[in-house]
């Protein structure tokens, strides 16, 4: 009789080594910028070299499918490692604009190797009931990555020069590929292993027959990306319409990213218990609410309730997309498929903050936050159409049907 899966066995191969890369990540992100304008680029070009990354990640994710499918997960979460090493060791030696956004585009494309190999290891290894918590920490990881990051640098740079953020990537990714290597497999990994051997569907093959679900609710998913990613710079831009300080800037946006990573386990825990719909609705329903909000409010502790109201959204659904992905995801292909499963994620995600700008070209400022809040409910209403029509764990409902 195998011993009951435990969460905390995903911790030395999965869960740690995300957590390391993600910090080294933080780290360089705002350093890009930085850097640009040392070498002589413009704002503008700081700003699209800052826009590399990810670039990066939505070039690659269908690629890094394949690659995932071709040598297996972990060794795809290896490799990502030693790319994303060497570019940011690159990115520190440069001497101009343009090797610097080649080394942040590479980032970003080590990015979608690593994230698409360690959610379809995730997808395999854990049991269907457990699967949202996995999934739902994964992310929680991530943001907390995200979150310790730019602190670790600023400790390194302090004093120093901007190019030791990206050594202290560099670092970082080798010491998470040196973590995957050394891990114990979990459970399952033969099968993992044994699967991506015996799958040689192409990518296009996999997204063919899985058109109907991909246009269908892959559509609200980058929906879903699209509120989130506008999440990033709303408030932010926002403030500085306000006339805030930058100062006051960064601590509202602080609190927000602060109160994000509160609810990922709760979240997981909940979506595990009674289905994924439980989370992702009110997620979205929150999030678009407070973007609503948002034009109403002129002074910092308004716009500080509204920053914590997005946290508390974009939180509490936490790992709800992976998890979604997964539930769906095919056991044959999986990989592929999960590959254009985060190319409709991250392709909303860039798109968001297109559309706040959009609104603040043809209008104000303000009608860009209320469209992207009004599009925050219709992704709860397509998750609520197209999620029980795909997922039987959308609910207990659906899970009740299949039996489970």
């Amino acid at each position: 009789m195998s011993a009951p899966f435990r969460l905390t066995r995903l911790w030395p191969g999965v869960y740690l080594p995300a957590l390391v890369v993600e910090v080294g990540v933080g780290a360089m992100i705002p350093m890009v910028p930085v850097s640009a304008t040392s070498l002589g680029a413009d704002l503008a070009t700081a700003g699209l070299l800052a826009a590399m990354l990810p670039i990066g990640q939505i070039a690659a994710d269908v690629p890094a499918g394949a690659v995932a499918a071709r040598i297996g997960d972990r060794r795809a979460m290896i490799l990502a490692c030693g790319i994303a090493a060497v570019a940011m060791a690159g990115a520190a030696l440069a001497t101009t604009v343009w090797v610097l956004g080649v080394c942040v585009f590479v980032v970003g494309v080590a990015g979608a190797v690593f994230g698409l190999a360690r959610q379809s290891y995730l997808t395999e290894v854990t049991p269907a009931l457990l699967r949202a918590r996995a999934l739902s920490t994964l992310g929680g990881v991530f943001r907390i990555g995200l979150f310790i990051g730019p602190f670790v640098g600023a400790l390194v740079v302090h004093g120093g020069s901007p190019s030791n953020a990206y050594w202290l990537g560099a670092g970082t990714s080798v010491l998470a590929a040196i973590v995957v290597a050394v891990s114990r497999e979990v459970p399952g990994a033969d099968g993992v292993r044994s699967r991506d051997r015996g799958d040689g569907r192409s990518t296009s093959a996999v997204v063919r027959e899985h058109l109907p679900l991909l246009v269908t609710l892959g559509v609200a998913i980058a929906a879903v990306g699209a509120v989130r990613g506008a999440r990033q710079v709303v408030l932010p831009l926002w403030s500085e319409h306000l006339g805030f300080p930058p100062a006051t800037t960064a601590l509202v946006f602080g609190i927000s990213g602060a109160v994000d990573m509160l609810l990922f386990y709760p979240a997981g825990k909940l979506m595990d218990a009674r289905g994924r719909l439980w989370i992702a609705i009110p997620s979205m329903i929150v999030m678009g609410v407070s973007m609503l909000l948002l034009p109403l409010t002129h002074t910092v502790a308004a716009v500080g309730v509204v920053a914590i109201l997005l946290g508390l959204g974009n939180g509490m659904g936490s790992g709800v997309v992976m998890t979604l992905g997964a539930d769906v995801a095919p056991a044959q292909g999986r990989a592929q498929f999960l590959g254009a499963w985060r190319l409709l994620q991250d392709s909303g995600s860039a798109l968001g903050p297109l559309l706040l700008a959009g609104g603040a070209a043809i209008g104000t400022l303000a009608g860009g936050v209320v469209a992207t809040g009004m599009l925050g409910g219709l992704a709860a209403a397509a998750l609520a159409r197209f999620v029980p029509r795909w997922s039987v764990h959308a609910n207990r409902t659906t899970r009740a049907r299949a039996g489970l």
